[in-house]
């Protein structure tokens, strides 16, 4: 449930980011045989990100890891860009203010551990996935019920298009 401040916040977001590794998949990664890494994404939070960009809310992921699956993944799903390799995810936030002309408060921010508390501090609206490092989840203004890679980008993305009152709009076509 979402306190009136939290509502308040999720109502001026502009740009979601989010992290890939425990955020938008459950935080495992696996290799193949061949030496492939393998993710796995919950088709709900892709869908949440697909409603968003339809109402006109952008998404982007930063990451400490590079991979060509999130590549695909962010590719898919229209997103406005991809970071990764970052170690210091401020960097990549720092462009994507100066990139779409945003206020730290007009930025949500999904992360799950301690890499991700120094962006987590500079956003308007940050969110850990209910799974999340002790840590992370004692510095947020918001906490999933949901975990990681299990539909919690979905959640965020469903209260963010409630509270800027575009959910109607943005899942018209569905109700018909």
């Amino acid at each position: 449930m979402m306190d009136a401040n939290n509502i308040e916040r999720a109502k001026r977001v502009k740009l979601l980011i989010v992290d890939i590794d425990g955020v938008m998949t459950d935080g495992r990664i696996i290799y193949s045989i061949y030496g492939d890494e393998l993710k796995f994404f919950d088709v709900q939070d892709g869908f949440g990100i697909a409603l968003l960009n339809r109402s006109g809310i952008k998404c982007a992921i930063i990451t400490a890891k590079k991979s060509r699956i999130v590549k695909m993944r962010a590719r898919d799903l229209k997103m406005a860009g991809a970071y990764q390799g970052y170690q210091d995810k401020v960097e990549p936030f720092n462009k994507l203010l100066r990139r779409f002309r945003l206020s730290p408060e007009e930025v949500c921010f999904m992360g799950d551990d301690l890499i991700d508390i120094p962006v987590l501090k500079r956003v308007g609206f940050s969110v850990a996935v209910s799974n999340a490092a002790e840590e992370v989840k004692a510095g947020v203004q918001y906490i999933t019920s949901r975990t990681g890679g299990r539909g919690a980008v979905r959640e965020v993305c469903d209260l963010i298009l409630k509270s800027q009152g575009k959910w109607d709009t943005a899942t018209s076509r569905y109700f018909k």
